[in-house]
């Protein structure tokens, strides 16, 4: 099964693989420019920006001489400067150690060199057998194979490495490497695959189960904000005041006592008692952290018009959040 995987792609890849300059060169200096252009860049502008770096700076030895200005004008258009600086570096890097690295750990050490792009400049370069995993081989594998492992989680990582390290051909790591980056990008595309001209049709699972649109799996990584809540709960001669929280928040519609966020607790006429602190309260996209208060009082303080004034025994009549629940609780265990 493997075995017709790797043979098939690289059969492909021998009649559909992309002409591209640097494809035409054994030079790692050439190689390596390449692919750090192509790290945040499509093929089609990188290419223009490759030719006049091969230009202007024919070895490393010349770029590394160049100054980091010369460097980032030559970029510019590129965005994501730090790639340009790191190059520079590691330009300097390479001719003070006095040769291309060759090992995966030397090309590993070279700035702005990560796992993926020392796979590529290693296997390419040097024919180290080491398997490329990036967007286009995390797409092929996981559809053709039928693996719902999500793709940006450490077990992922860790079985998509795997598998194409063993899909690997030792002898043969540059061509597949450039094979697979060629198929995701050709054939086996995000949106709408050329499914019915592949070559591996017979084998692919995501096309016989229908899940080709649903493969990779990529778990949403939601942003989680703390927001910190003081709630006063207010008595005074049997009333307490609560609002209606409005649109566009969470908890539209609700009902809660006096909330201070973002800013101290103002002092009151009468006796305020802290009754809990730091009360979490996980919600999909934020942690509350929330103080509640007990404030005892003769006059009704100043509080912003839209709360209105209660007995206290008919809250029970209102909508609240569950925070506001466990305020309550407090309330009543305070008495």
């Amino acid at each position: 099964m493997h075995h017709s995987f790797t043979s098939i792609l690289l059969k492909w890849f021998g009649e559909n693989g992309r002409q591209l300059p640097w494809r035409t060169t054994r030079d790692p200096y050439a190689i390596w420019l390449s692919e750090i252009i192509l790290q945040q860049t499509r093929i089609q502008q990188g290419m223009a920006y490759w030719q006049r770096f091969m230009e202007r700076w024919p070895h490393v030895e010349d770029l590394a001489q160049a100054t980091e200005d010369e460097v980032l004008r030559m970029w510019q258009g590129l965005g994501y400067y730090s790639r340009a600086r790191n190059l520079h570096a590691a330009a300097r890097q390479i001719v003070e150690l006095g040769h291309f690295p060759d090992s995966l750990e030397e090309i590993k050490a070279l700035k702005g060199v990560g796992d993926y792009t020392a796979a590529a400049i290693g296997s390419i370069a040097f024919d180290l057998p080491a398997a490329v995993v990036d967007g286009n081989v995390y797409r092929v594998l996981a559809r053709h194979f039928g693996i719902d492992t999500p793709i940006n989680t450490t077990e992922g990582k860790k079985t998509f490495t795997a598998l194409a390290q063993e899909l690997l051909p030792p002898k043969q790591a540059s061509a597949f490497n450039q094979a697979m980056m060629d198929f995701g990008a050709i054939q086996c595309t995000p949106q709408s695959p050329l499914c019915l001209l592949c070559p591996l049709q017979e084998s692919c699972v995501a096309l016989r189960e229908g899940r080709v649109e649903a493969l990779p799996v990529k778990l949403k990584k939601l942003q989680v904000k703390t927001r910190r809540l003081s709630y006063v709960y207010i008595r005074c001669s049997g009333l307490t005041a609560i609002h209606r929280r409005g649109e566009g928040d969470i908890w539209q519609g609700l009902w809660e006592p006096l909330l201070i966020e973002n800013a101290a607790v103002p002092s009151f006429d009468g006796q305020l008692t802290l009754l809990r602190q730091d009360v979490k309260h996980v919600l999909t996209h934020r942690i509350l952290l929330a103080d509640f208060y007990l404030l005892d009082c003769k006059e009704r303080p100043q509080i912003p018009d839209d709360y209105v004034w209660i007995e206290e025994k008919d809250i029970e009549n209102y909508g609240v959040p569950r925070l506001v629940e466990l305020l309550l609780q407090s309330v009543s265990e305070h008495r």
